[in-house]
C-alpha cells in the first residue's frame, strides 16, 4: 500500500512538472512570437529609410564587412556552445553545463563589444542616429538586437549563478531550455540583419 501511494505520488509529480513545462514553453514561443513582429517593424522600417542618406554616407562607406563577419562568427559559434551547455545539462553533468555557459557568455560579451565599439567610432565621427533617416533605422535595428544580446547575457549570468547554487534542478532546466529558444532565435535575426543591412549594404 506503501509503495502504491509512493508510485502514485511519483506519477503525479512528473505529470506536474511536464505540465509546468508545457505551460512555460507555450508561454514563451508567444513571446518568441510577438518579438518576431517588433523585429519586423524595424526591418521594414528600415527597408524604407535606408536610402535617405541626406547627403551623408550610406552602407558602403560606412560598413566594413570584415569586422561584422567577426562579430557574426562570434555570435554564431555561442549558439553552438549553448548547444553543448544544454548537451551537459540533459546529462546532469553540472560542472560541464557551466564550462560551456561561461564560454557563450564570453562569446556573447565579444559580441556586444564589438557593437558597442562599432556605434562609438560612428558617432565620434559624427554618424549617429540623428546625422540621417538611414542612421536612425540602422541604429534603431542593430541597437534593438544588441539590447536583446545584452538580456540575453543578464540572464545567462543568473542561471550560471543558479545551475552553481541549486544545481541542474526541474526548474533551472526550464529556465535553461527557454533561454535557449531565445538565444538561438537571437542568431537567426542576426542572420537578416547582417545579410539585409550589412551585405546588402555594401554590395
Amino acid at each position: 500500500m506503501t509503495s502504491q501511494i509512493i508510485n502514485n505520488h511519483s506519477a503525479e509529480h512528473h505529470d506536474h512538472d511536464a505540465e509546468a513545462t508545457a505551460k512555460v514553453a507555450f508561454g514563451f514561443w508567444i513571446y518568441i512570437m510577438s518579438d518576431c513582429i517588433l523585429f519586423s517593424c524595424f526591418f521594414a522600417s528600415y527597408a524604407v529609410l535606408h536610402t535617405n542618406v541626406f547627403g551623408g554616407a550610406g552602407p558602403k562607406e560606412l560598413f566594413d564587412l570584415n569586422y561584422v563577419m567577426v562579430e557574426t562568427f562570434l555570435l554564431l559559434t555561442s549558439s553552438f556552445t549553448y548547444g553543448l551547455a544544454m548537451l551537459a545539462a540533459h546529462k546532469n553533468n553540472k560542472a560541464q553545463a557551466l564550462t560551456w555557459l561561461f564560454i557563450t557568455f564570453l562569446l556573447g560579451l565579444g559580441f556586444i563589444g564589438m557593437e558597442i565599439n562599432e556605434f562609438h567610432h560612428l558617432i565620434i565621427e559624427g554618424n549617429g542616429p540623428s546625422r540621417s533617416a538611414f542612421l536612425s533605422s540602422f541604429f534603431g535595428l542593430v541597437g534593438l538586437h544588441g539590447l536583446h544580446v545584452t538580456c540575453g547575457l543578464i540572464w545567462m549570468a543568473l542561471l550560471m549563478f543558479q545551475v552553481s547554487t541549486r544545481g541542474l534542478t526541474a526548474m533551472v532546466n526550464r529556465k535553461l531550455a527557454c533561454l535557449s529558444l531565445f538565444w538561438h532565435f537571437l542568431d537567426i535575426i542576426w542572420i537578416f540583419v547582417f545579410t539585409v543591412v550589412y551585405l546588402m549594404g555594401v554590395m
